[in-house]
């Protein structure tokens, strides 16, 4: 289904919600949704500039955000304001939920970032996965979190995400 009208482009809030509480919202322009998965595109929504040593995330990044609601991931591609990729930065969640213009995702601590060349891969945040407690107050959830990251790991070791985000 197409996500643009006569009266111009749709907006969403995006809400990424993590141990129970909002991490963030920021509102993001809908570009599609086929039912399983919603592509959204926003500015980069933090304060300022988050520098992880391997990539800068700052004022002017354009990310292009995909969230599927069978799937236990999102997919952000990382673009420079002059529209350079930096790469992919992907979030492992419980599957989206969307509904009355509202996107909304549990974040589960799992990250996963592949530079734009595809030659760094690197699994973060697993300290902080393994401090949530999930693997005790939720076996079930923390088997998809840790099957999700092994999934989005080989898919950008054996050729990058072009399949899963054509």
């Amino acid at each position: 289904m197409s996500a643009h009208s006569a009266d111009g482009p749709t907006r969403v809030e995006v809400v990424l919600v993590k141990a129970g509480r909002m991490k963030i919202r920021y509102p993001a322009e809908l570009l599609a949704d086929d039912g399983t998965r919603a592509t959204v595109r926003a500015p980069w929504a933090g304060d300022g500039v988050r520098d992880f040593g391997f990539v800068r995330f700052e004022p002017g990044d354009v990310f292009t955000e995909h969230y599927w609601r069978d799937r236990w991931y999102s997919v952000k591609e990382v673009r420079a304001a002059d529209g350079t990729l930096k790469g992919h930065y992907c979030d492992i969640t419980r599957p989206a939920e969307f509904s009355g213009g509202r996107l909304v995702v549990e974040d589960l601590d799992l990250d996963l970032w592949v530079s734009a060349d595809g030659t760094d891969v690197r699994r973060l945040d697993e300290d902080e996965f393994a401090a949530s407690g999930l693997l005790t107050t939720d076996p079930e959830a923390a088997a998809a979190a840790v099957a999700a990251l092994d999934e989005l790991d080989a898919r950008a070791r054996e050729g990058g995400f072009g399949a899963l985000l054509a």
